[in-house]
């Protein structure tokens, strides 16, 4: 089983950016965060980030037929892309998004989401062990599947 975790923009940014938010974590701690949830549940993953929508957009096409499930932060794009809810809905590959913070507490513009309803689950403030999580959902459902 292979999952892609795909991030958006500014998580590279993470340990700087609004602490107060995002809390202390790197990007290099949301790194190890994934890998160590992938190889508890025995699957290979890969991890992608960019700033840039049409990047993200690209990597969710490239990932059918190759990827098992998807782990997704489009981050600011989340509220604002179509591009990247209708290339999800496309590839229809089980998909899990995330946030770091609590969205549903922050400005109202943050509480849309374009690509939840193409997305088979939410995990949202549960800080970098979200990953973890939405790898768990993911993996629960592909094994369900499977049988």
């Amino acid at each position: 089983m292979k999952i892609l975790v795909i991030n958006g923009p500014n998580l590279d940014l993470l340990g700087i950016r609004e602490p107060e938010i995002y809390g202390s974590g790197t990007y290099r701690d949301l790194e190890k965060t994934v890998y160590d949830a992938a190889e508890r549940a025995g699957v290979e993953v890969e991890i992608f980030r960019s700033n840039h929508e049409g990047a993200i957009v690209d990597r969710i096409g490239e990932a059918y037929g190759k990827i098992d499930g998807i782990v997704i932060n489009p981050a600011a794009y989340t509220h604002t892309s179509v591009a990247i809810r209708d290339a999800l809905s496309a590839v229809a590959i089980p998909a899990v998004e995330v946030h770091i913070s609590d969205v549903s507490k922050r400005e109202p513009f943050r509480q849309i989401s374009y690509v939840r309803d193409v997305c088979v689950s939410s995990v949202v403030g549960h800080g970098l062990k979200g990953y973890a999580e939405a790898i768990g959902i993911l993996c629960d459902l592909l094994n369900k599947k499977s049988k």
